[in-house]
């Protein structure tokens, strides 16, 4: 009868033990923290509906986007290339063309950044790298000297049109390379990855 009672109570002891445990390892498993009854009433309302997940999350992504601008170990020497296609005789848009080009060289430069910017002119664009008719001439002269990034090219399909059109030789300027297709230079540019961009 003794053996009986002893190993009632061993199972008592045993049963409240796990009985007591059990909220505790079912709060730690949903990542809550347990709080003995005695404590829980303590916390006000106002302190149970805080939401603390929602917080952790924009700090979170605050931190990602930061880590994403400045990330120290983000690979120095990236070579980032841009086309810039003018394909219409609008001194604006060929102005808009070498702005951009300008801004593009310069903020990468600010970074210690390297970067290729091809101006591809074809159909009536082409007056923007024409010798004669240029409204843009003395800017692209001078962007050669200051900004060697930027490289110019000329559509020759559109250059022999224009010269059979015009019945005399079409010059272009020395800042700029005739390529056969203005067009099939920005695909074959696209499939290397170059970043197509038109003003």
């Amino acid at each position: 009868m003794c053996n009986f009672e002893s190993v009632a109570k061993l199972f008592a002891i045993a049963a409240v033990a796990m009985l007591a445990s059990t909220p505790f390892a079912a709060a730690q498993q949903g990542g809550k923290y347990w709080v003995p009854a005695a404590q829980s009433a303590a916390y006000t309302v106002s302190e149970a509906r805080k939401p603390e997940a929602p917080r952790a999350t924009a700090e979170t992504r605050k931190r990602s986007a930061y880590a994403r601008m400045h990330n120290p170990a983000a690979p120095k020497g990236k070579e980032h290339h841009l086309i810039l296609q003018v394909n219409s005789n609008d001194p604006a848009a060929m102005n808009l063309s070498l702005n951009n080009a300008t801004n593009v060289a310069e903020y990468y430069k600010g970074l210690g950044e390297k970067v290729k910017i091809e101006v591809v002119t074809f159909g009536p664009g082409l007056h923007m790298l024409r010798d004669d008719t240029s409204p843009v001439k003395a800017r692209i002269e001078e962007m050669a000297l200051s900004t060697p990034e930027v490289s110019f090219k000329a559509c020759g399909n559109t250059q022999e049109k224009m010269q059979k059109a015009e019945n005399k030789s079409i010059p272009i300027i020395k800042q700029a390379e005739v390529v056969k297709s203005g067009v099939v230079r920005v695909m074959e540019l696209q499939e290397k990855g170059w970043a197509y961009v038109k003003p």
